[in-house]
């Protein structure tokens, strides 16, 4: 694949600058601030013992999550929807996609009857918001099961996470494939795809879409290639963070 040099020097298959800071928030079980270059996401996990009512007497635990941008996180004020009154179609896309991949490394009879919420809102966008809500959210969503584990509402013996989960983005640009979009790239991507894949290398969900002209069978495997390469080093930055003894 032909090396291409980006706005910001990159390569084609280079990610951004990638940050966690584990444990950002004193009062959630489990946090991580965590930047994609400038776009920059705080994910907090809920630990409740419990579950919903409908799920109740089954044994089994939920996890779910909810996303949302703050107003200035984009050039222009949004309108913080909560005042809207009502949701948009994109938030609830988004807060589904994360539940979903958190799930997937979950085994939910370990976990027990007990729920965690992730909360994944984004400070500041610059492209991949739902790429990176879903890998800072797995980094809250462990330290949540730990404090779990501490305070004997999950079994010692018990192993709820099965595996780790990331996501990035990928794109085609002018006929390149490139990894880990940022805005001014997304935007003019003629195929935008969004890749969620476990430590292990399984894919959990594959987002992918022809902006303009449709993509072929040899660009998916270049894109799903350049996923998983950017996937790799996002799992190694998860486990740096978590074995950093910064939790809460």
């Amino acid at each position: 694949m032909t090396e291409t040099l980006r706005a910001d020097g990159r390569t084609n298959d280079e990610l951004r600058s990638i940050a966690i800071e584990r444990g950002w928030s004193d009062q959630a079980e489990g946090s991580a601030l965590i930047s994609y270059g400038r776009t920059k996401v705080l994910c907090t996990a809920s630990f409740t013992n419990g579950v919903p009512r409908w799920m109740s007497g089954k044994g089994k635990g939920w996890v779910t999550a909810e996303y949302s941008m703050l107003p200035r996180s984009t050039n222009s004020r949004m309108d913080r929807e909560s005042v809207k009154g009502k949701i948009g179609g994109r938030t609830h896309e988004i807060s589904r996609l994360i539940g979903r991949s958190l799930r997937a490394v979950v085994d939910m009879k370990a976990l027990g009857e007990n729920t965690l919420v992730l909360d994944c809102d984004v400070l500041q966008a610059d492209g991949g918001t739902r790429t990176a809500a879903i890998t800072g959210a797995y980094v809250a969503l462990a330290d949540a099961l730990e404090w779990g584990r501490t305070k004997k509402f999950i079994s010692q013996k018990a192993q709820p996470l099965i595996d780790s989960v990331s996501a990035v983005s990928v794109g085609i640009i002018g006929g390149v494939p490139m990894l880990d979009l940022a805005y001014t790239e997304d935007v003019r991507a003629d195929t935008d795809m969004n890749v969620v894949v476990t430590g292990r290398g399984k894919f959990v969900e594959v987002q992918g879409t022809a902006e303009a002209a449709p993509f072929d069978r040899s660009e998916l495997d270049t894109l799903l290639d350049l996923a998983l390469k950017g996937a790799v080093t996002l799992t190694e930055f998860q486990t740096g963070a978590l074995a950093s003894g910064s939790g809460r």
